[in-house]
């Protein structure tokens, strides 16, 4: 136990040096005991005899001297457990700004003042040698047990405290690599370990942001795979993807991003060239991508087509317009019978014209009834009783039948409909919510509805005219939502918990996740993104992930929703790591308002199992 004494009185640092090598007595259960009892949790303490042993004192007459030794024992490795600070120490500094000077060094030891005087208030030094768990005083003339005993205690505490770290930084460490396993999966292929189209998404944000002017992005598709995949079987399928994505990457010259985008489609970056060199590239990796490849002792014949933007002649394009440019021109490379590079033009851009008719569409469905909600339930993984319902988005369009929300959602979010949908969708929805009293209901909100300045007064005043508690609603916003705008986020989310609303983070994982937004925002539930979800069976990393985040949720006193469950298998495997709440086609698709009324709650997995 390593103690630091610090008076200018000699006479006082020799009781310091008798109490702490003093003969051996019997120690009594005193008011000291049982105090340290109270305030550290040690075990009750028995009459007993001991020796004053086992500390090792270092002594110093000014407080200049004892900040030096605090800082050579730190710095040694054998850093001091408590320090005994007198107040009044002339010439030099007092035993206020010595406690000060040594909570900077070491913020972990445990300092007690002692001294017969009241130049300063309890509180005083506290601000300045704080926190108050690791400040303590006593009274001159003091007792020897007194000292000895709140010696021992602090010593004790200052171990326990120890270990305690160490045992919090390995778990630190862990969730650590947790997060970054979380974060290769979330942004690579699982078959190729390419990069993803998440990641190529970023990169190509990225390096718009940096004002690259020499970026071209190019998307690669394989002809005809579909016939490997009915000809030789899936397994071949995926050693064709995985031999065209080698190929790919051998090809393109050093430090060029290559992206598995999904299915047989891939991305690539392509930077510090002209567009002839481009061209030259695109050609060149066709070429290393064509012709007869060996698959599980099949003869396969490999071709490839590639749409190429030129991305200097379309300055004022985000990264989304830049992609859809190049799946056009890929698309028009097929057109053209396949293993040719098509470079995008603006005459290929017809696709705008449909994406106008989804938005006239749109703002026809508003005012014509076309839209409805439907209501998917959220179990809880315990009981698998119905807890809430998250409100789902559909259009059934005079013109198009019904429209899939994959198809009309990114389109309205880019178009200023998405704020009057919001808004029909948060009226809808709440009026919707008096049928369940008893139970939340989540809501999905675009960035720019989440971003609207009166976000949260339009909530607190919809859920007041409806009667229905800001605590059974549930906000569901993206992790790009949140990062988009992060200090702006942050103070909604703060805002939005203050009148009491649920928030959660839906997706989780897709994004960059991190447990750093965990911290820096304050919500009440991640929702597992359901790529996750759908790799557990047959990807054990998947499975790990799933179970660090259930972990990391508890830790953090978070619901988790595991997004996609399927299957009686996944739903028994999610069970047992932990995950709060469930959602998915094994509980119900949605269903309208009406159903949803009609019966006392959605059917849950013995109704609608599937054979897992």
């Amino acid at each position: 136990m390593t103690i630091l004494v610090i008076d200018d009185e000699s006479s006082v640092r020799d009781a310091y040096r008798l109490l702490f090598s003093g003969p051996e007595t019997t120690r009594p259960v005193s008011r000291a005991d049982a105090l340290a009892e109270e305030l550290f949790g040690a075990a009750p303490v028995q009459p007993r005899t001991e020796a004053a042993t086992g500390f090792e004192v270092s002594f110093a007459a000014q407080g200049l001297e004892g900040v030096e030794l605090a800082a050579r024992a730190l710095q040694a490795g054998t850093p001091f457990k408590v320090a005994f600070v007198d107040v009044r120490m002339p010439p030099g500094i007092d035993g206020k700004e010595t406690a000060r000077r040594l909570r900077a060094i070491d913020p972990d030891l445990h300092i007690v003042i002692v001294s017969a005087w009241s130049d300063h208030s309890v509180t005083d030094i506290a601000a300045v040698a704080g926190p108050a768990d690791k400040i303590f005083y006593i009274c001159k003339p003091f007792e020897p047990d007194e000292v000895r005993q709140m010696a021992r205690a602090l010593s004790e505490r200052w171990d326990n405290d120890t270990r305690q770290l160490s045992f919090l930084r390995a778990k630190v460490a862990e969730l650590a690599a947790s997060e970054a396993r979380a974060q290769h999966i979330a942004n690579h292929d699982f078959l190729t370990g390419a990069a993803n189209r998440m990641a190529f998404q970023n990169a190509l944000i990225e390096r718009l942001d940096a004002g690259a002017g020499d970026l071209f992005v190019a998307f690669l598709d394989l002809d005809h795979f579909k016939h490997v995949n009915d000809t030789f079987g899936h397994d071949a399928g995926d050693e064709v993807i995985k031999m065209a994505c080698a190929a790919f990457v051998a090809r393109a010259p050093e430090g060029t991003m290559v992206a598995r985008l999904g299915g047989d489609e891939f991305g690539v970056l392509l930077t510090g060239m002209d567009r002839d060199a481009a061209l030259a590239t695109c050609h060149g990796m066709l070429e290393t991508c064509s012709g007869d490849f060996s698959v599980f002792g099949n003869s396969v014949f490999i071709g490839a087509s590639c749409g190429l933007v030129d991305c200097s002649c379309h300055p004022d394009c985000d990264a989304a317009d830049l992609m859809r440019f190049a799946d056009l021109a890929l698309f028009a490379a097929k057109q053209d019978g396949g293993q040719t590079v098509r470079v995008f033009d603006k005459q290929l851009d017809a696709s705008q014209q449909f994406r106008q008719r989804i938005e006239a569409g749109l703002f026809y469905a508003l005012a014509s009834e076309e839209l409805s909600i439907h209501y998917q339930p959220i179990v809880t993984s315990d009981t698998l009783e119905v807890a809430g319902y998250e409100a789902l988005l559909r259009w059934n369009s005079r013109d198009y039948g019904a429209v899939p929300p994959g198809v009309f959602m990114p389109i309205a979010e880019e178009s200023p409909v998405t704020l009057l949908l919001g808004d029909w969708v948060v009226e809808r929805v709440l009026r919707d919510a008096r049928g369940w009293p008893d139970k939340f209901t989540a809501i999905n909100f675009s960035p720019r509805q989440f971003q609207r300045l009166d976000f949260v007064t339009r909530l607190v005043s919809e859920a007041r005219q409806n009667g229905i508690p800001p605590a059974h609603i549930q906000i569901e916003v993206t992790e790009s939502t949140l990062r988009s705008h992060a200090r702006q986020s942050r103070k909604i989310v703060d805002d939005l918990r203050a009148q009491g609303f649920r928030v959660a983070i839906d997706d989780f994982g897709t994004g960059a996740s991190s447990i750093a937004n965990l911290k820096d925002l304050a919500v009440d539930a991640i929702k597992i993104d359901r790529s996750f979800i759908d790799g557990m069976d047959s990807d054990r990393p998947s499975a790990a992930i799933v179970t660090a985040l259930s972990h990391l949720a508890s830790g953090l006193g978070l619901d988790i929703v595991a997004e996609g469950v399927e299957r009686v298998s996944q739903r028994d495997v999610l069970r047992q790591l932990g995950c709060s709440h469930l959602q998915g086609f094994l509980f119900g698709h949605g269903e309208s308002i009406e159903h949803v009324l009609s019966t006392s709650a959605i059917a849950v997995a013995p109704a609608r199992s599937v054979a897992g």
